[in-house]
């Protein structure tokens, strides 16, 4: 019998931490939720969890809050991490070994990717979106639900994070979510671009538009500070709408949340 085929991707960091991603999986249950609750069997993919399995077996969990169907497989391309995993799984709860070609036999409704492009260069990543896109499950006949990628990096014990939310024809938007009592300004958040925007954070360039705008609203929220960093941060955002396409609202603000859509940010040439 033949080797199974080498898995596409190269091995990251594998640095975890138990709660890091709570953030993006928060946004993920609650945006992405229905979605979720329409399909028959869903399936989501935590792919490059790390040395320990912890992102996979708090995504299920949190998944389950609102789609109690939800199977999770963790995808690893190194095997000791993959061996490492075993004792956690359970129903509904899988690790594969595994990259960028999803090893999973059904199509998944969820792929989460968190800090796994940070190492590889720019121009490598719309290649990985495109490959990873095309395994989304597709809407239904009424065009509803289907699958979601949610790419982006966040900091080691998840206090800042980025995230871009694509669906099959290609990136939507862009998530800022940030722990609001360790935050100086919005700006600090530019450290945890993902790949496709970190390099690009240079003048003439959207997303360093945006951050700068973003830092000046801040600074015109000052007074609002009196009253806590959440009501500093929901006036800045509501005002920063007033020029940017800011396409969720006040309760998503709520949790130190802002979402822009892509194309207001995406790169230039």
């Amino acid at each position: 019998m033949p080797p199974p085929p080498r898995p596409v991707g190269t091995a990251t960091r594998g640095t975890t931490n138990p709660n890091r991603l709570r953030r993006m999986d928060r946004w993920i249950t609650a945006v992405h939720g229905p979605a979720l609750r329409r399909a028959d069997h869903p399936l989501a993919v935590d792919l490059g969890y790390g040395h320990a399995p912890w992102t996979a077996v708090e995504l299920l969990a949190r998944l389950r809050t609102a789609a109690p169907a939800t199977r999770v497989t963790g995808i690893e391309i190194d095997p000791a991490r993959v061996a490492a995993a075993q004792p956690h799984a359970r129903e509904g709860l899988t690790f594969v070994r595994g990259g960028f070609e999803l090893p999973v036999p059904d199509r998944p409704h969820l792929i989460r990717a968190a800090n796994v492009l940070r190492q590889y260069d720019e121009d490598e990543v719309r290649a990985v979106w495109e490959r990873l896109t095309a395994r989304l499950a597709p809407p239904d006949p009424d065009g509803l639900g289907g699958g979601l990628l949610v790419e982006g990096t966040c900091d080691e014990i998840g206090r800042r994070h980025v995230w871009v939310a694509l669906g099959p024809e290609g990136p939507r938007t862009v998530t800022f979510a940030t722990r609001l009592g360790s935050l100086g300004r919005p700006s600090d958040l530019a450290e945890r671009l993902p790949k496709a925007l970190i390099h690009r954070n240079v003048p003439g360039e959207p997303v360093h538009a945006f951050l700068r705008d973003f830092d000046r609203a801040w600074a015109g929220a000052a007074p609002y500070a009196s009253y806590g960093a959440r009501q500093r941060w929901q006036r800045t955002v509501r005002a920063l709408a007033a020029d940017w396409p800011v396409v969720d609202g006040p309760a998503r603000w709520r949790q130190g949340e802002v979402t822009v859509a892509w194309g207001a940010l995406a790169p230039r040439g």
